[in-house]
Protein backbone atom coordinates (compact mmCIF):
# COMPACT_ATOMS: atom_id res chain seq x y z
CA UNK A 1 0.00 0.00 0.00
CA UNK A 2 1.20 3.50 -1.10
CA UNK A 3 2.36 5.80 2.11
CA UNK A 4 -0.12 8.41 2.64
CA UNK A 5 0.57 12.15 2.98
CA UNK A 6 -1.75 14.33 5.21
CA UNK A 7 -2.28 17.35 3.89
CA UNK A 8 -3.57 20.20 6.58
CA UNK A 9 -5.81 22.69 5.03
CA UNK A 10 -5.52 25.38 7.51
CA UNK A 11 -7.01 28.82 5.49
CA UNK A 12 -10.51 29.46 7.11
CA UNK A 13 -11.39 32.45 9.24
CA UNK A 14 -14.46 30.92 11.02
CA UNK A 15 -16.84 34.11 10.87
CA UNK A 16 -19.74 32.28 12.87
CA UNK A 17 -17.31 32.06 15.97
CA UNK A 18 -16.73 35.43 16.31
CA UNK A 19 -15.84 37.50 18.24
CA UNK A 20 -13.05 34.46 19.25
CA UNK A 21 -12.46 34.09 15.58
CA UNK A 22 -11.18 36.55 13.85
CA UNK A 23 -9.65 37.36 10.87
CA UNK A 24 -5.61 37.29 11.88
CA UNK A 25 -6.53 34.73 13.88
CA UNK A 26 -8.44 31.93 12.77
CA UNK A 27 -10.41 29.11 13.68
CA UNK A 28 -7.83 26.26 13.87
CA UNK A 29 -5.92 28.68 16.25
CA UNK A 30 -8.77 28.63 18.63
CA UNK A 31 -8.06 27.23 22.03
CA UNK A 32 -10.79 24.12 22.94
CA UNK A 33 -12.40 23.20 26.36
CA UNK A 34 -9.40 21.34 27.38
CA UNK A 35 -6.61 23.54 26.36
CA UNK A 36 -5.21 22.28 22.64
CA UNK A 37 -6.24 24.17 19.58
CA UNK A 38 -8.30 22.21 15.96
CA UNK A 39 -5.01 22.49 14.29
CA UNK A 40 -2.86 20.67 17.08
CA UNK A 41 -5.71 17.98 17.10
CA UNK A 42 -5.86 17.79 13.60
CA UNK A 43 -1.65 17.74 13.38
CA UNK A 44 -1.83 14.98 16.49
CA UNK A 45 -4.62 12.96 14.63
CA UNK A 46 -2.96 12.50 11.16
CA UNK A 47 0.64 11.78 12.82
CA UNK A 48 -1.02 9.13 14.77
CA UNK A 49 -1.74 7.41 11.82
CA UNK A 50 0.99 4.19 10.96
CA UNK A 51 3.56 4.66 8.19
CA UNK A 52 3.25 9.01 8.13
CA UNK A 53 6.66 10.09 7.47
CA UNK A 54 5.95 13.74 5.84
CA UNK A 55 2.76 16.41 5.95
CA UNK A 56 2.27 19.24 4.09
CA UNK A 57 0.03 22.31 5.44
CA UNK A 58 -1.69 24.93 3.33
CA UNK A 59 -2.46 28.02 4.84
CA UNK A 60 -1.87 31.95 3.83
CA UNK A 61 1.72 33.55 4.34
CA UNK A 62 -0.02 35.64 6.72
CA UNK A 63 -0.61 32.64 8.98
CA UNK A 64 2.83 30.74 8.59
CA UNK A 65 4.52 31.55 11.48
CA UNK A 66 1.61 30.90 14.07
CA UNK A 67 1.50 27.46 12.31
CA UNK A 68 4.67 26.38 12.34
CA UNK A 69 5.13 26.97 16.08
CA UNK A 70 1.91 24.83 16.37
CA UNK A 71 3.19 22.16 14.60
CA UNK A 72 6.33 22.48 17.03
CA UNK A 73 4.06 22.28 19.52
CA UNK A 74 3.10 18.70 18.77
CA UNK A 75 5.92 16.63 20.14
CA UNK A 76 4.78 13.90 17.65
CA UNK A 77 5.88 15.72 14.81
CA UNK A 78 9.39 15.47 15.75
CA UNK A 79 11.47 13.73 13.23
CA UNK A 80 8.66 14.24 10.67
CA UNK A 81 8.94 15.95 7.16
CA UNK A 82 7.17 19.05 7.40
CA UNK A 83 6.26 21.43 4.45
CA UNK A 84 3.86 24.30 4.10
CA UNK A 85 2.63 26.00 1.26
CA UNK A 86 1.70 29.75 1.67
CA UNK A 87 -1.26 31.01 -0.18
CA UNK A 88 -1.73 35.13 -1.08
CA UNK A 89 -4.85 34.59 -0.86
CA UNK A 90 -7.29 31.66 -0.05
CA UNK A 91 -9.12 30.45 -3.26
CA UNK A 92 -10.91 27.48 -1.83
CA UNK A 93 -10.48 23.57 -1.73
CA UNK A 94 -9.93 22.96 -5.41
CA UNK A 95 -6.73 25.08 -5.93
CA UNK A 96 -5.18 24.63 -2.64
CA UNK A 97 -5.66 20.36 -3.08
CA UNK A 98 -3.93 20.71 -6.53
CA UNK A 99 -0.50 22.48 -5.36
CA UNK A 100 -0.70 20.19 -2.85
CA UNK A 101 -0.84 17.13 -5.34
CA UNK A 102 1.49 18.65 -6.98
CA UNK A 103 3.71 19.02 -4.57
CA UNK A 104 3.62 15.45 -2.95
CA UNK A 105 4.14 14.24 -6.39
CA UNK A 106 7.55 16.59 -6.74
CA UNK A 107 8.42 14.88 -3.10
CA UNK A 108 7.36 11.03 -3.34
CA UNK A 109 6.45 10.51 -6.95
CA UNK A 110 3.62 10.40 -9.17
CA UNK A 111 2.10 7.52 -7.02
CA UNK A 112 1.56 9.66 -3.44
CA UNK A 113 -1.74 9.87 -1.77
CA UNK A 114 -3.06 12.50 -0.33
CA UNK A 115 -5.26 12.47 2.63
CA UNK A 116 -6.71 16.16 2.68
CA UNK A 117 -8.19 17.41 6.44
CA UNK A 118 -9.49 20.41 7.36
CA UNK A 119 -7.69 21.70 10.36
CA UNK A 120 -10.83 22.75 11.86
CA UNK A 121 -12.53 19.73 12.50
CA UNK A 122 -13.12 17.47 15.96
CA UNK A 123 -12.98 14.11 15.41
CA UNK A 124 -13.40 12.27 18.32
CA UNK A 125 -12.42 7.79 18.09
CA UNK A 126 -9.06 7.90 16.15
CA UNK A 127 -9.08 4.41 16.17
CA UNK A 128 -12.63 4.69 14.09
CA UNK A 129 -10.92 7.49 11.94
CA UNK A 130 -7.95 5.07 11.27
CA UNK A 131 -10.24 2.65 10.34
CA UNK A 132 -11.84 4.46 7.48
CA UNK A 133 -9.07 5.89 6.20
CA UNK A 134 -7.28 2.39 5.65
CA UNK A 135 -10.66 1.91 3.31
CA UNK A 136 -9.95 5.01 1.90
CA UNK A 137 -6.71 4.26 1.16
CA UNK A 138 -7.62 1.37 -0.16
CA UNK A 139 -10.43 2.59 -2.59
CA UNK A 140 -8.20 5.19 -3.76
CA UNK A 141 -5.21 2.61 -4.92
CA UNK A 142 -8.04 1.35 -7.23
CA UNK A 143 -8.63 4.43 -8.85
CA UNK A 144 -11.56 6.28 -6.74
CA UNK A 145 -11.45 9.78 -5.41
CA UNK A 146 -12.89 9.12 -1.97
CA UNK A 147 -14.72 11.27 0.40
CA UNK A 148 -15.50 10.60 4.30
CA UNK A 149 -19.43 10.77 5.09
CA UNK A 150 -20.65 11.27 8.35
CA UNK A 151 -23.92 9.52 9.65
CA UNK A 152 -26.24 12.20 10.47
CA UNK A 153 -27.69 12.63 13.81
CA UNK A 154 -30.27 14.81 12.94
CA UNK A 155 -31.76 16.49 9.82
CA UNK A 156 -28.98 19.22 9.99
CA UNK A 157 -29.41 21.83 7.55
CA UNK A 158 -25.49 23.63 7.53
CA UNK A 159 -23.94 20.82 6.02
CA UNK A 160 -24.09 19.47 2.48
CA UNK A 161 -25.16 15.83 2.04
CA UNK A 162 -23.79 12.62 0.28
CA UNK A 163 -26.34 10.28 -1.73
CA UNK A 164 -24.48 6.40 -1.88
CA UNK A 165 -26.09 3.96 -4.16
CA UNK A 166 -23.72 0.14 -4.56
CA UNK A 167 -21.79 -0.69 -2.21
CA UNK A 168 -18.06 -1.21 -2.86
CA UNK A 169 -16.11 -4.34 -1.74
CA UNK A 170 -12.89 -6.06 -1.98
CA UNK A 171 -12.23 -9.50 -0.40
CA UNK A 172 -15.84 -9.78 0.56
CA UNK A 173 -15.46 -6.42 2.68
CA UNK A 174 -17.48 -3.41 2.06
CA UNK A 175 -14.77 -0.39 1.86
CA UNK A 176 -17.34 2.32 1.07
CA UNK A 177 -20.11 3.12 -1.37
CA UNK A 178 -20.48 4.54 -5.11
CA UNK A 179 -21.50 8.10 -4.84
CA UNK A 180 -24.33 9.15 -6.92
CA UNK A 181 -24.68 12.77 -6.21
CA UNK A 182 -23.71 15.11 -3.92
CA UNK A 183 -26.50 17.77 -2.31
CA UNK A 184 -25.88 20.95 -1.28
CA UNK A 185 -27.40 22.53 1.94
CA UNK A 186 -31.17 21.34 2.03
CA UNK A 187 -33.90 22.57 3.45
CA UNK A 188 -35.63 21.34 6.89
CA UNK A 189 -37.92 18.97 5.39
CA UNK A 190 -35.15 18.08 2.54
CA UNK A 191 -33.14 16.73 5.51
CA UNK A 192 -35.59 15.30 7.39
CA UNK A 193 -36.45 13.18 4.01
CA UNK A 194 -32.90 11.95 3.54
CA UNK A 195 -32.58 10.72 7.06
CA UNK A 196 -35.46 8.84 6.43
CA UNK A 197 -34.54 7.64 3.20
CA UNK A 198 -31.32 5.85 5.17
CA UNK A 199 -28.78 6.18 2.30
CA UNK A 200 -27.33 9.88 2.53
CA UNK A 201 -24.70 11.09 4.60
CA UNK A 202 -22.99 14.90 5.45
CA UNK A 203 -20.19 15.58 3.59
CA UNK A 204 -17.32 15.75 6.06
CA UNK A 205 -14.92 17.78 3.65
CA UNK A 206 -12.28 14.52 3.84
CA UNK A 207 -10.50 13.13 1.14
CA UNK A 208 -8.39 10.52 0.39
CA UNK A 209 -6.75 11.07 -3.24
CA UNK A 210 -4.56 9.27 -5.40
CA UNK A 211 -2.51 12.76 -6.61
CA UNK A 212 -2.27 11.36 -10.57
CA UNK A 213 -5.94 10.41 -10.43
CA UNK A 214 -6.94 13.55 -8.96
CA UNK A 215 -4.75 15.82 -11.06
CA UNK A 216 -6.09 14.02 -14.11
CA UNK A 217 -9.38 14.57 -13.21
CA UNK A 218 -8.39 18.52 -12.19
CA UNK A 219 -7.36 18.50 -15.79
CA UNK A 220 -10.31 17.04 -17.66
CA UNK A 221 -13.01 19.34 -16.01
CA UNK A 222 -11.23 22.21 -15.05
CA UNK A 223 -8.14 22.27 -17.41
CA UNK A 224 -7.74 26.25 -17.29
CA UNK A 225 -7.62 26.04 -13.47
CA UNK A 226 -5.34 23.07 -14.00
CA UNK A 227 -2.83 25.13 -15.94
CA UNK A 228 -3.08 28.23 -13.91
CA UNK A 229 -2.17 25.82 -10.68
CA UNK A 230 0.73 23.97 -12.51
CA UNK A 231 2.17 27.62 -13.57
CA UNK A 232 1.52 29.15 -9.90
CA UNK A 233 3.03 26.17 -8.51
CA UNK A 234 6.26 26.49 -10.70
CA UNK A 235 6.83 29.71 -10.34
CA UNK A 236 6.73 29.76 -6.51
CA UNK A 237 9.46 30.44 -3.99
CA UNK A 238 11.02 27.84 -2.63
CA UNK A 239 12.34 27.84 0.81
CA UNK A 240 13.84 25.48 3.56
CA UNK A 241 10.39 24.03 4.61
CA UNK A 242 8.01 26.51 2.47
CA UNK A 243 6.76 27.16 -0.96
CA UNK A 244 4.89 30.65 -1.50
CA UNK A 245 2.94 30.96 -3.91
CA UNK A 246 3.50 33.56 -6.60
CA UNK A 247 0.76 36.90 -6.69
CA UNK A 248 -0.88 35.52 -9.90
CA UNK A 249 -2.33 32.39 -7.20
CA UNK A 250 -4.85 35.21 -6.80
CA UNK A 251 -6.01 35.14 -9.96
CA UNK A 252 -7.11 30.99 -10.32
CA UNK A 253 -10.59 30.35 -10.11
CA UNK A 254 -11.84 30.26 -6.64
CA UNK A 255 -14.02 26.99 -6.40
CA UNK A 256 -14.43 23.87 -3.79
CA UNK A 257 -12.88 20.71 -5.00
CA UNK A 258 -16.63 19.16 -5.11
CA UNK A 259 -17.95 21.83 -7.51
CA UNK A 260 -14.55 21.59 -10.12
CA UNK A 261 -14.33 17.70 -9.49
CA UNK A 262 -16.29 15.23 -7.22
CA UNK A 263 -19.60 16.24 -8.54
CA UNK A 264 -18.00 15.81 -11.97
CA UNK A 265 -16.16 12.44 -12.02
CA UNK A 266 -16.92 8.84 -12.52
CA UNK A 267 -15.00 7.17 -10.03
CA UNK A 268 -16.16 8.71 -7.01
CA UNK A 269 -16.37 6.71 -3.44
CA UNK A 270 -17.92 7.53 -0.31
CA UNK A 271 -16.71 5.63 3.08
CA UNK A 272 -18.64 6.03 6.07
CA UNK A 273 -17.20 7.04 9.05
CA UNK A 274 -17.99 5.63 12.12
CA UNK A 275 -16.36 8.42 14.72
CA UNK A 276 -18.24 11.96 16.39
CA UNK A 277 -17.14 14.64 13.99
CA UNK A 278 -17.81 18.42 14.15
CA UNK A 279 -16.68 21.30 11.85
CA UNK A 280 -17.21 22.91 15.17
CA UNK A 281 -19.02 25.28 12.88
CA UNK A 282 -21.12 27.35 15.35
CA UNK A 283 -21.77 28.86 18.80
CA UNK A 284 -23.61 25.91 19.76
CA UNK A 285 -21.42 23.57 18.45
CA UNK A 286 -18.53 24.66 20.60
CA UNK A 287 -20.94 24.90 23.59
CA UNK A 288 -21.43 21.06 23.06
CA UNK A 289 -18.09 20.60 23.97
CA UNK A 290 -18.69 22.31 27.60
CA UNK A 291 -19.90 20.54 30.46
CA UNK A 292 -24.02 21.43 31.15
CA UNK A 293 -25.43 22.09 34.49
CA UNK A 294 -28.95 21.46 35.89
CA UNK A 295 -30.71 23.86 33.79
CA UNK A 296 -28.97 23.24 30.66
CA UNK A 297 -26.63 25.73 30.25
CA UNK A 298 -22.84 25.54 29.30
CA UNK A 299 -20.00 28.35 30.52
CA UNK A 300 -16.48 28.68 29.98
CA UNK A 301 -15.01 31.43 32.26
CA UNK A 302 -16.34 32.73 35.55
CA UNK A 303 -20.49 33.37 35.09
CA UNK A 304 -23.90 33.80 37.53
CA UNK A 305 -26.18 32.36 35.81
CA UNK A 306 -30.19 32.93 37.87
CA UNK A 307 -33.20 31.60 36.36
CA UNK A 308 -31.25 30.92 33.69
CA UNK A 309 -31.63 28.14 31.34
CA UNK A 310 -29.99 26.62 28.02
CA UNK A 311 -27.51 29.05 27.50
CA UNK A 312 -23.63 29.53 26.33
CA UNK A 313 -21.37 31.33 27.81
CA UNK A 314 -17.48 32.21 27.22
CA UNK A 315 -15.97 34.69 28.94
CA UNK A 316 -12.59 35.17 28.63
CA UNK A 317 -11.41 37.81 31.23
CA UNK A 318 -14.66 38.97 33.10
CA UNK A 319 -17.38 37.83 35.19
CA UNK A 320 -20.86 37.53 33.18
CA UNK A 321 -24.11 37.09 35.02
CA UNK A 322 -27.06 36.46 33.46
CA UNK A 323 -30.47 36.83 34.70
CA UNK A 324 -33.50 35.03 33.73
CA UNK A 325 -32.75 34.71 30.32
CA UNK A 326 -33.43 31.22 28.27
CA UNK A 327 -31.71 29.99 24.73
CA UNK A 328 -28.71 32.66 24.46
CA UNK A 329 -25.32 32.79 23.38
CA UNK A 330 -23.49 34.93 25.41
CA UNK A 331 -19.51 35.23 23.99
CA UNK A 332 -17.32 38.26 25.80
CA UNK A 333 -13.90 38.92 24.78
CA UNK A 334 -11.99 42.04 25.90
CA UNK A 335 -12.83 44.09 23.06
CA UNK A 336 -16.35 42.77 21.71
CA UNK A 337 -19.36 41.24 23.11
CA UNK A 338 -21.85 38.86 21.36
CA UNK A 339 -25.24 38.49 22.18
CA UNK A 340 -27.56 36.24 20.14
CA UNK A 341 -30.46 33.95 20.07
CA UNK A 342 -29.57 30.37 19.67
CA UNK A 343 -31.27 29.83 16.69
CA UNK A 344 -29.74 32.69 15.21
CA UNK A 345 -26.14 31.38 15.13
CA UNK A 346 -25.58 30.71 11.75
CA UNK A 347 -26.25 34.52 11.06
CA UNK A 348 -23.43 35.29 13.28
CA UNK A 349 -21.07 35.74 10.05
CA UNK A 350 -24.15 39.09 8.97
CA UNK A 351 -22.24 40.59 12.34
CA UNK A 352 -18.36 39.78 10.74
CA UNK A 353 -19.95 40.91 6.88
CA UNK A 354 -21.13 44.36 8.45
CA UNK A 355 -17.65 45.23 10.56
CA UNK A 356 -15.74 44.63 7.23
CA UNK A 357 -18.22 47.15 5.43
CA UNK A 358 -17.77 49.38 8.51
CA UNK A 359 -14.28 49.01 8.26
CA UNK A 360 -13.99 48.07 11.46
CA UNK A 361 -10.86 46.49 13.25
CA UNK A 362 -13.02 44.41 15.34
CA UNK A 363 -13.32 42.14 12.28
CA UNK A 364 -9.63 41.23 11.54
CA UNK A 365 -7.68 41.77 14.97
CA UNK A 366 -8.17 40.71 18.56
CA UNK A 367 -6.97 43.09 21.73
CA UNK A 368 -3.70 40.42 21.76
CA UNK A 369 -2.25 40.18 18.25
CA UNK A 370 0.29 37.52 17.30
CA UNK A 371 3.87 38.36 15.30
CA UNK A 372 6.02 35.91 14.05
CA UNK A 373 8.46 37.08 17.09
CA UNK A 374 5.27 36.81 20.04
CA UNK A 375 2.41 39.18 20.63
CA UNK A 376 1.21 42.19 22.07
CA UNK A 377 -1.84 43.14 23.48
CA UNK A 378 -3.06 46.54 23.25
CA UNK A 379 -4.39 47.75 27.36
CA UNK A 380 -5.36 50.96 27.06
CA UNK A 381 -5.64 53.41 24.14
CA UNK A 382 -6.80 57.47 23.65
CA UNK A 383 -5.93 60.72 21.87
CA UNK A 384 -2.27 60.56 21.21
CA UNK A 385 -2.04 57.50 23.35
CA UNK A 386 -1.51 53.56 23.32
CA UNK A 387 -0.23 51.78 25.86
CA UNK A 388 0.74 47.79 24.82
CA UNK A 389 2.16 44.64 26.46
CA UNK A 390 5.13 42.85 24.52
CA UNK A 391 5.95 39.46 24.93
CA UNK A 392 9.04 38.38 22.73
CA UNK A 393 10.22 34.61 22.40
CA UNK A 394 13.33 33.84 23.49
CA UNK A 395 15.76 34.32 20.41
CA UNK A 396 13.53 36.15 18.28
CA UNK A 397 13.32 40.15 17.34
CA UNK A 398 11.32 42.46 16.02
CA UNK A 399 12.00 44.32 13.15
CA UNK A 400 14.72 47.28 12.42
CA UNK A 401 12.27 49.81 11.84
CA UNK A 402 11.56 52.85 12.27
CA UNK A 403 7.93 55.59 13.27
CA UNK A 404 7.46 58.78 11.46
CA UNK A 405 4.17 59.62 13.65
CA UNK A 406 5.11 58.27 17.52
CA UNK A 407 7.56 57.97 19.68
CA UNK A 408 7.88 54.69 22.16
CA UNK A 409 9.03 54.28 25.90
CA UNK A 410 9.53 50.52 26.64
CA UNK A 411 9.79 49.59 30.35
CA UNK A 412 10.67 46.04 30.83
CA UNK A 413 9.20 43.83 32.92
CA UNK A 414 10.57 40.60 33.01
CA UNK A 415 13.67 39.13 30.83
CA UNK A 416 16.42 40.87 29.50
CA UNK A 417 16.36 43.47 26.27
CA UNK A 418 18.62 43.77 23.63
CA UNK A 419 18.09 47.08 21.70
CA UNK A 420 19.16 48.84 18.57
CA UNK A 421 18.16 52.99 18.90
CA UNK A 422 19.61 54.78 16.44
CA UNK A 423 23.73 54.56 16.30
CA UNK A 424 23.72 52.96 19.96
CA UNK A 425 23.22 49.38 21.31
CA UNK A 426 22.73 48.03 24.31
CA UNK A 427 21.00 46.09 27.23
CA UNK A 428 18.04 46.46 29.33
CA UNK A 429 17.05 44.82 32.44
CA UNK A 430 14.38 44.19 34.41
CA UNK A 431 12.59 47.51 35.90
CA UNK A 432 14.97 49.24 33.23
CA UNK A 433 13.47 51.60 30.60
CA UNK A 434 14.44 53.56 27.24
CA UNK A 435 13.04 56.20 24.81
CA UNK A 436 12.53 55.72 20.96
CA UNK A 437 12.08 59.32 19.61
CA UNK A 438 10.01 59.29 16.11
CA UNK A 439 12.32 58.78 13.03
CA UNK A 440 14.59 56.98 15.19
CA UNK A 441 15.66 53.47 13.83
CA UNK A 442 15.12 51.08 16.55
CA UNK A 443 14.91 47.26 17.19
CA UNK A 444 14.26 44.52 19.81
CA UNK A 445 16.27 41.48 20.58
CA UNK A 446 15.21 39.21 22.95
CA UNK A 447 18.46 37.20 23.51
CA UNK A 448 17.80 35.35 26.71
CA UNK A 449 16.37 31.85 27.63
CA UNK A 450 13.22 32.86 28.77
CA UNK A 451 10.12 35.52 27.27
CA UNK A 452 11.18 39.06 27.53
CA UNK A 453 7.61 40.84 28.51
CA UNK A 454 7.66 44.54 27.91
CA UNK A 455 5.46 47.42 28.65
CA UNK A 456 5.17 49.93 25.54
CA UNK A 457 3.59 53.44 25.79
CA UNK A 458 3.42 55.24 22.65
CA UNK A 459 2.65 58.89 21.76
CA UNK A 460 2.60 61.07 18.97
CA UNK A 461 -0.32 62.39 16.26
CA UNK A 462 -1.03 59.33 14.57
CA UNK A 463 -0.53 55.93 16.39
CA UNK A 464 -2.01 53.43 13.25
CA UNK A 465 -0.02 50.37 13.01
CA UNK A 466 0.75 51.14 9.33
CA UNK A 467 3.20 54.07 10.50
CA UNK A 468 5.91 51.37 10.40
CA UNK A 469 9.13 51.40 8.02
CA UNK A 470 11.01 48.04 7.93
CA UNK A 471 14.82 48.18 7.40
CA UNK A 472 15.63 44.57 7.68
CA UNK A 473 13.65 41.67 9.15
CA UNK A 474 14.60 37.90 9.66
CA UNK A 475 10.95 36.95 8.86
CA UNK A 476 10.72 38.16 5.23
CA UNK A 477 8.65 41.39 6.22
CA UNK A 478 10.50 43.72 4.35
CA UNK A 479 9.52 44.35 0.74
Amino acid sequence: MVSLIPVILSGGTGTRLWPLSRQSHPKPFLELPDGETLLQKTLQRALSLPGIERFLTVTNRDYYFQTRDTVQQVATAQGREALYILEPVGRNTAPAIAAAALQAQAMTGPEATLLVLPADHLIQNTDAFGAAVTKAQRLAEQGYLVTFGIAPGWPETGYGYIESQEALTEGGETLGFAVRRFVEKPDIATATAFLAQGNYTWNSGIFCLAADQFLAALERYQPQLYKNIRTAWTEGRRHDDYLELPPSFAGVTDISIDYAVMEKADRVAVVPGHFLWSDIGSWTAFGSLLPTDSAGNRALGESVLEDTQDCIVHSSERLVALLGVKGLIVIDTPDALLVVPKDRDQDVKRIVAELKRRGHEAHNLHRTVHRPWGTYTVLEEGPRFKIKRIVVKPGAALSLQMHHHRSEHWVVVSGTAAIVNGKTEHLVRTNESTYIPAGTPHRLVNPGTIELIMIEVQSGEYLGEDDIVRFDDRYGRVP
